[in-house]
């Protein structure tokens, strides 16, 4: 009887070891197959982007030859006030006609003129302004071709028919002339990195947007890191332990959690509406990202402070160094890796946000390329709204173009916080 209850037990033991392996084994499984799904809609996301995106950094271009021929222009001499009601556009129109000839009829010729970008006038006139002894002369250049004809021409790589969209079968057939020629080529879009944004998606460009969002990103790591680390320093070494100290602690912490937007309508509250500060300027950009950053800051650089053995700060005060020199001298070069991850990783979280800038006004359509921390300034995310928001169909691989370089910056600055903190790190 003895025997077999002992064997009764083992097979439940057996059994329940069983089970609890099983459990495990679908437990296992459950956290590779949601590892497993993130990491194929993370593929999924990078593939239709980059799908969308990578021919936006290929434009087409046409070549046509130009005559800069006085009377076609309307003026008979170079200066800044000829060359503002200088005919530029009819100079292009006039290529366009030598090249059809045989092009007759008003709605015709206005279909022909429609295959360059309305730009192209003024790359002649800044051409003709660099070097005035063209006047009178003829020259080969290359032009941007109107949008409509990028994303005509762009189809044809996938399929020789391509899709017309808003090109007609006439003008199709003057691209392919152009194409058989040698005259229509798909080059580097320079445009996309030196331009500001425009209303024609052939011009658009995202420099405006890089120089602000660096303004921007100025600011807040000036103002923010030293902020942080200093209230961190106070909070972790010299801050006593009471209910104050304890409240500031949780504030902080709840901080870090409050919607970005919050902290936009603060900023629209005290820095705008308040002390009537600039709309759509990086100081403000950056003040507002300021308070949102600053907890991160904080949690992180407190963190680093207390990863900082207990036996440094006895053994400095132990050679006779005061409180301040324990901190200055010996913790904070041994606490500033994890500091410098955190900022980095701050920052890389203020370059994506949106929200707070738009509250504040940098939703603008800037064309300039800002100067100073007070010019009219846009940010990339707010310019990849923009452009979302836009109802030309290539606009969007504009806008996939623009997730592109900010994925990048971002993974950029993510890859530097890591790279710190392996590199700077030290063991106990």
């Amino acid at each position: 009887m003895t025997d077999l209850t002992q064997k009764q037990v083992r097979e439940r033991i057996a059994a329940r070891l069983a089970s609890r392996h099983r459990k495990e084994k679908i437990f296992r499984g459950l956290g590779i197959a949601s590892i497993a799904f993130g990491v194929l809609a993370v593929l999924v996301l990078f593939t239709d982007i980059i799908s969308k995106g990578h021919s936006a950094f290929l434009q087409t271009d046409i070549q046509l030859e130009v005559t800069y021929d006085p009377a076609e222009l309307g003026i008979d001499k170079i200066d800044d006030e000829s060359l503002a009601w200088a005919n530029f556009d009819g100079v292009i129109r006039a290529a366009l006609r030598e090249r059809f000839p045989e092009v007759s009829g008003r709605r015709d010729k206005r279909e022909l003129y429609s295959l360059v970008s309305n730009g192209a006038g003024f790359e002649l006139r800044a051409r003709l302004q660099e070097n005035p002894e063209l006047l009178g002369k003829t020259e080969t250049l290359w032009f941007n071709a109107d949008d409509d004809v990028d994303t005509y021409v762009k189809s044809l790589s996938e399929s020789e028919e391509g899709f017309l969209g808003r090109t007609s079968e006439q003008k199709a057939g003057w691209i392919q002339a152009l194409r058989d020629s040698g005259e229509l080529k798909k080059r580097f879009n320079t445009t996309f990195f030196t331009n500001g944004d425009s209303r024609e998606p052939e011009q658009a460009g995202i420099r405006a947007a890089l120089v602000g969002s660096l303004f921007t990103l100025l600011v807040t790591l000036v103002l923010s890191f030293p902020i942080g680390v200093a209230a961190a320093i106070y909070l972790e070494e010299f801050a006593p332990k009471n209910r104050w100290t304890d409240l500031i602690e949780v504030n902080i912490n709840n901080l870090a959690a409050v919607p970005s937007i919050v902290f936009g309508l603060l900023g629209l509250a005290i820095f705008i509406n308040f002390f009537e500060m600039p709309r759509s300027a990086p100081l403000v950009g950056g003040l507002v990202l300021t308070l949102m950053t600053l907890p991160t800051i904080i949690i992180s650089s407190r963190a680093s402070l207390k990863s900082v053995p207990p036996s440094i700060r006895e053994a400095a005060m132990g050679m006779g160094a005061s409180r301040m020199q324990v901190v200055l001298h010996h913790v904070l070069p041994l606490a500033m890796p994890g500091m410098l991850t955190g900022a980095i990783i701050g920052m890389a979280q203020a370059l994506g946000e949106t929200a707070p800038l738009l509250m504040i006004g940098m939703v603008a359509f800037i064309v300039d390329v800002p100067h100073g921390v007070t010019d009219p300034s846009t940010v990339l995310p707010v310019q990849i709204f923009l452009w979302a928001d836009s109802p030309e169909r290539a606009f969007v691989e504009r806008t996939s173009a623009a997730i592109m370089v900010l994925l990048a910056v971002l993974i950029t600055m993510n890859t530097c916080a890591v790279w710190l903190r392996k590199k700077l790190e030290r063991r106990w």
